[in-house]
């Protein structure tokens, strides 16, 4: 079958706190540099018919709203840490657009943490008001989305197993500080990662900035793309010192994949 191809959209490339952070007159929070200017870590896959959300960042409403998104057909979860998850409630104002149910993909940690945070949005019955309308799909292994095939990637994240995916010759592996070999492995042939590295200082809990490049040239991937940044990195400043093939995610940046429709 022929390879289709689709894209990547960077809607945020920042950590938790966004940047600039509140109450922060650090360099890189003042900067003009639009570069520097990160919301909560998210993206979209535009592929086939279908657009795919990874993650409803705390900043989901801004970025939908900056990249005019009229649509979203399913949305991926890689865990449930509150900048990953809690722009969850705009997700109703794509409801409003296709009068449809969104399915929620996420490990069955993520799934049943989304029940327990939200029952607004999960418990049955009529509670008034407009409430979005979700539903909770489990991941058990690679699956579909239409014709698009995802794979599900465990990744560490401190103490927590989550997951990252791959979607044709792109993987994206945000809030990770360990890849087990299995996940490794099966990176084989991809030409784009995406990837955390929050800084350049250590953190216990993911990647900093030369341990995801050691990762990335270690798999000899010909893309890497780095993300889930602090105000740590100034993209003007630092980017000059990257290797070829490395480079920093920006808010707004697309980045192509090709895949092969399942």
């Amino acid at each position: 079958m022929n390879r289709s191809a689709g894209t990547l959209l960077i809607l945020g490339s920042g950590t938790s706190t966004g940047v600039p952070m509140i109450g922060c007159r650090c360099p890189v929070c003042c900067s003009d540099e639009p570069r520097n200017q990160r919301s909560r870590c998210s993206a979209l896959i535009r592929a086939g018919e279908k657009q795919i959300l990874i993650d409803s960042a705390t900043d989901l409403r801004f970025q939908a709203l900056r990249e005019g998104l009229k649509q979203i057909d399913a949305v991926l979860y890689t865990h449930t840490h509150a900048d990953h998850v809690h722009g969850i409630d705009d997700l109703r104002s794509f409801n409003l657009r296709n009068q449809q149910s969104l399915p929620l993909y996420g490990s069955p940690e993520s799934v049943a943490t989304l029940q327990r945070s939200f029952p607004y949005i999960f418990t049955p019955g009529d509670k008034g008001g407009f409430r979005p309308r979700l539903h909770l799909e489990t991941i058990t292994g690679p699956f579909s989305v239409g014709t698009v095939p995802i794979i599900p990637l465990p990744i560490v994240h401190g103490d927590d197993l989550i997951l990252g995916y791959r979607i044709g010759d792109l993987a994206y592996l945000t809030d990770c500080n360990r890849i087990p070999p299995a996940t490794q492995a099966a990176l084989a042939g991809i030409s784009t990662l995406v990837i955390d590295a929050l800084r350049f200082s250590p953190h216990p809990t993911h990647f900093t900035i030369a341990e995801a490049i050691a990762f990335a040239q270690g798999c000899g991937i010909e893309r890497t793309i780095l993300t889930h940044l602090s105000h740590d990195v100034d993209a003007r400043q630092h980017s000059a010192a990257l290797p070829a093939g490395i480079e920093f995610a920006y808010d707004g940046q697309v980045i192509p994949l090709l895949f092969t429709p399942s």
